[in-house]
């Protein structure tokens, strides 16, 4: 079971790591969603933790459209990540329809083939999930997981979908599905007991007070620990 949360800084990505996480997602501009962070920061938080690092590749926060100006910085943006070491981002584009884009995927893909790809939340934004999925997974060399609520705004309301999606990431060994948005101690063992997913993101949830001013509220985090390894495949 991986636990995953959300980290802005090196100093945050210490914590995490001293507090349990298995894995986290560097960001900017939480309050926009999340945009990518700075070269300084990536290469603080590569050098402060020994666990993987996501790194949010995301130049604004008006939509997962993007013109071949903004490619040009994202595929700059993603060089400079490997150059440092990393080989992990976090990365969405959609078409107008808002279905997968392609075409820009692979562009994302031709960079490296060490590239380990987590595509966000954008898959909340397509209107077929299944095909969405089927067609992510072509790409599950890269592709390793979707983040996604199920479509909804809380992985709580969409916990069927997720359902569905983990069970034909399983049946297909695709992209893993890894449930975030709306998660929190009090409600992780009804969505996992139906969900039944491998990895959980969490961003606000695991902070004091529930805001990312804060820093990690300790029981929090290990009350989500203890829930999902206190007995491995149940909580």
């Amino acid at each position: 079971m991986i636990l995953e949360v959300i980290v802005q800084n090196g100093q945050e990505a210490k914590q995490a790591e001293e507090l349990g996480a298995d894995r986290i997602e560097l960001v900017s501009a939480i309050q926009e969603g999340g945009l990518t962070p700075s070269f300084g920061t990536i290469k603080q938080v590569l050098e402060s933790v020994s666990i993987p690092v996501q790194v949010m590749i995301r130049p604004h926060s008006y939509h997962f459209c993007y013109t071949d100006s903004e490619m040009q910085i994202i595929r700059e943006d993603i060089k400079r990540i490997l150059e440092l070491g990393g080989t992990r981002i976090v990365f969405g584009a959609l078409n107008d329809d808002n279905t997968i884009n392609e075409t820009i995927l692979e562009d994302i893909i031709r960079i490296s083939s060490t590239l380990d790809i987590t595509f966000h939340r954008a898959f909340d934004e397509v209107p077929l999930q299944i095909e969405a999925y089927q067609i992510l997974d072509q790409y599950k060399q890269h592709v390793k997981r979707i983040l996604t609520s199920g479509g909804e705004n809380t992985c709580f309301k969409g916990k069927e979908k997720l359902q569905e999606l983990v069970q034909m990431s399983k049946k297909l060994n695709g992209p893993l599905i890894m449930p975030g948005a709306g998660l929190t101690p009090s409600n992780i063992k009804e969505i996992h007991d139906e969900v039944m997913a491998e990895e959980y993101h969490f961003g606000k949830a695991v902070r004091t007070d529930q805001t990312f001013v804060n820093g990690f509220n300790k029981m929090e985090v290990r009350s989500i620990i203890n829930r999902l390894k206190g007995n491995e495949g149940t909580i």
